[in-house]
C-alpha cells in the first residue's frame, strides 16, 4: 500500500483513506484494463451507505453520470453492464455484521423510494443507474451483473456461519429481479497483493494454435504464424477473467465496434445458422494480433503486451454469440510476434486501410502519437508526463508515478477543453471529441507542444486538488478550469495549432504551471471565474457543468 501511495501521490492521506483507494484501485482493475482515476469510483466519506467504491461498466467503458450512459448508448445502441461495489475495512476481521451492512447497503443503492441521507458521489451514481434501467430495453442479452468485493487485511477463511449469510443475502438482492447474476468476493491480504500485481503487468493470455504455419522470415518480425483456432479457444485471447471483452485490445482499429449493421448481422447469422458454421473460416476476414512477448511450447502460445489491430467487429459479434459457439466454428488468426515500433505501425496501418478512414485517421493513431510520447517523456523529471499510447503500458515500469500517465482519453478532453474551448463537451463520454481525430485533434500539422500543455494542465489541477490546496467542490469543473487559466495565463490571441508562435504561446503557460505558487495562483484565479458563472446559472453541479450554456458564461465571465 505504501507503494500505491506514491504512486497516486497519496503521501498525505490517513491510512484509512488511502486504503479504501487501494481497494477501489485493485477490485476496479481486476475488471477494468483501462488507467481510471480514482475519484471515478471512490464514495466513502459519509452518508455512503456503507459503500466505499461503485465501479459501473457498460460495455467495458467505465461511466460515471447519466450523460455518459445516453452518450453511450447513442454511440453504441446496446448496452452490456456490470455493477461493482466494493466495501473496504482496514481491520484484519470478516465480519458478519459489517458484510450484511454491506449487502443492505448496495440493496438500498437500488431502491426506488431511498429516505436516506446520501453524499453527492452516491447521488450522482444513483442517478446513472437509474438512467441505466430506464433505457433496460437496450440491454444487450441480460440484465446486469451484480459483484460485491469485500476487502479486509485479514485472511478469508470460508466461516461457514458467514458464507450460509451471504447466501441468504445474494438471495434477497436476486429477489429484486434487477440482475442476470449476483457474485460476493471476500478479499484478505492474499488476494488485494495478487490482485495488485496482477495490475502492474500486461495482459497476458495462453490458448492452443495447432492448426498454423509459420511464415517466412520477416524484416523486424521475431516471428509470425497464420492459421485458424477455434472460436471457443480464440476467446480466451479477448475475454478478461470475469468475462467482460477486453475493450482496450481494440485501441489501435480506427473503428470501434459497429453493432449489428448488415456486415456484423451476416457474421451473427453465421454463427447461429449451424448449417453454416463450418464454413465461417472462409466467409471472415480474420484477426491480425500483434504482440510485444510471445513464448512457444509445442501449440501453447503465451502472449503478453498484444493488440488486435483488425478484427475488432468479428471479436465483438463473436462475444456476443459465446454460448453459441461450437468447436465447429474456426476464426482465421495471424499472430505477428515483433518488438519495433516502425513494423507495429506499418501492420497497424495496413491493417486499417482495409476499412474506410482516412490518412489523417492514421496518421492520428500511429506517428503522431509515438511522436508526442517521445516528446513527454523528454522532460525532466518533475515536468515529465508518460503518454500511454497503448493500455497498461506503463504497468510494470519501475519509478512511474501514476498520476502522470496520461491515457489518450485524458489527452484528447484535456485539449479540447483547454484549446478547443470544448470543456462541456470534455465533461461528457468523449464520442464526440473521437469524432475530431484527424481534424481538430492530432491532425498532422499540429505541433505538439499543446497537447503536452493541456495534459500537463490536468495533471497538474488533480496535483492541487488532491494536495486539498483547492476546494474539491469545483472538480466537477475541472475541464472549465483549464479552459478559464489558459485565458487567464496568456492574454492574448491564440496562434494557429500549426505555427511556430504556438510554442512560444505554449511555453508561457508551462513556465506558469511548473512553478507551484504561480500555478496555484492561476487556478484559484479561474476557481473566481466558474463563481461568476455558478452565480449567473446556479449552483455548481455534475449536470451544469456539460452544459453549453455554462461554457459560454465561463467566456463571459473571463471576458468580464
Amino acid at each position: 500500500m505504501e507503494q500505491f501511495k506514491k504512486d497516486q501521490s497519496l503521501e498525505g492521506v490517513r491510512d484509512s483513506d488511502a486504503f479504501e483507494h487501494f481497494a477501489n484501485f485493485c477490485v476496479t482493475s481486476d475488471i477494468h484494463d483501462d488507467e481510471f482515476l480514482l475519484d471515478d469510483v471512490h464514495m466513502g466519506g459519509g452518508n455512503d451507505l456503507g459503500i466505499d467504491g461503485i465501479c459501473i461498466l457498460i460495455n467495458g467503458t467505465l461511466v460515471t453520470s447519466p450523460e455518459e450512459v445516453r452518450d453511450l448508448l447513442a454511440v453504441n445502441g446496446t448496452m452490456d453492464v456490470m455493477f461493482s461495489f466494493i466495501q473496504a475495512k482496514s481491520s484484519g476481521n470478516f465480519s458478519a455484521e459489517q458484510i450484511g451492512s454491506f449487502f443492505e447497503g448496495v440493496k438500498d443503492f437500488f431502491s426506488e423510494d431511498l429516505d436516506l441521507a446520501i453524499n453527492e458521489n452516491i447521488e450522482n451514481a444513483r442517478s446513472t443507474m437509474q438512467e441505466i434501467y430506464e433505457n433496460s430495453t437496450r440491454f444487450r442479452k441480460v440484465k446486469p451483473a451484480c459483484r460485491l468485493n469485500y476487502v479486509t487485511t485479514g485472511e478469508w477463511k470460508d466461516d461457514a456461519h458467514i458464507t450460509s449469510k451471504v447466501k441468504k443475502w445474494e438471495g434477497e438482492l436476486k429477489s429484486l429481479s434487477l440482475f442476470s447474476s449476483v457474485t460476493f468476493t471476500p478479499m484478505g491480504a492474499d488476494e488485494i497483493q495478487s490482485s495488485y500485481q496482477r495490475s502492474k503487468n500486461s495482459v497476458t493470455t495462453e490458448f492452443s494454435f495447432v492448426n498454423r504455419v509459420v511464415l517466412p522470415e520477416i524484416s523486424g518480425v521475431n516471428e509470425a504464424y497464420l492459421g485458424t483456432v477455434p472460436a471457443t479457444e480464440f476467446l480466451r485471447l479477448i475475454i478478461d477473467p470475469s468475462g467482460n471483452i477486453r475493450k482496450p485490445l481494440f485501441t489501435e482499429n480506427i473503428r470501434d465496434f459497429l453493432e449489428y449493421n448488415p456486415v456484423n448481422t451476416e457474421i451473427q447469422e453465421t454463427i447461429r445458422e449451424s448449417a453454416t458454421h463450418d464454413r465461417f473460416a472462409v466467409l471472415n476476414n480474420g484477426v491480425t494480433v500483434v504482440t510485444r512477448d510471445l513464448q512457444v511450447t509445442a501449440n501453447k502460445f503465451e502472449i503478453s503486451d498484444y493488440q488486435i489491430v483488425n478484427g475488432c467487429q468479428t471479436s465483438h459479434v463473436l462475444f456476443d454469440e459465446r454460448n453459441e459457439l461450437s468447436d465447429r466454428v474456426h476464426v482465421p488468426l495471424k499472430v505477428i510476434f515483433t518488438q519495433d515500433e516502425e513494423v507495429i505501425n506499418a501492420v497497424i496501418t495496413a491493417t486499417n486501410r482495409q476499412t474506410a478512414v482516412t490518412s489523417e485517421d492514421l496518421y492520428a493513431l500511429s506517428s503522431f502519437q509515438k511522436k508526442l510520447e517521445a516528446l513527454m517523456a523528454a522532460y525532466p523529471s518533475k515536468k515529465k508526463l508518460y503518454y500511454e499510447r497503448r493500455s497498461r503500458q506503463y504497468s510494470s515500469a519501475i519509478g512511474v508515478e501514476k498520476v502522470r500517465i496520461v491515457t489518450k482519453q485524458q489527452q484528447i478532453k484535456a485539449f479540447a477543453a483547454m484549446f478547443l474551448d470544448e470543456p462541456h463537451k470534455a465533461s461528457r463520454y468523449y464520442a464526440d471529441l473521437r469524432a475530431m481525430v484527424g481534424k481538430k485533434i492530432f491532425h498532422k500539422d499540429h505541433k505538439l507542444d499543446p497537447y503536452y500543455t493541456a495534459a500537463y494542465a490536468q495533471y497538474k489541477l488533480e496535483y492541487l486538488f488532491r494536495n486539498g490546496a483547492l476546494p474539491v467542490r469545483y472538480k466537477p469543473a475541472r475541464y472549465q478550469l483549464l479552459m478559464a487559466a489558459r485565458y487567464i495565463i496568456v492574454d492574448a490571441d491564440m496562434p494557429s495549432f500549426s505555427a511556430n508562435k504556438i510554442e512560444g504561446y505554449c511555453t508561457k503557460i508551462c513556465n506558469i504551471l511548473w512553478d507551484d505558487k504561480a500555478a496555484l495562483d492561476a487556478f484559484a484565479k479561474a476557481i473566481e471565474v466558474v463563481d461568476t458563472a455558478e452565480g449567473e446559472l446556479g449552483e455548481l453541479s455534475r449536470e451544469i457543468v456539460k452544459t453549453q450554456a455554462f461554457t459560454d458564461a465561463v467566456k463571459r465571465a473571463l471576458k468580464g
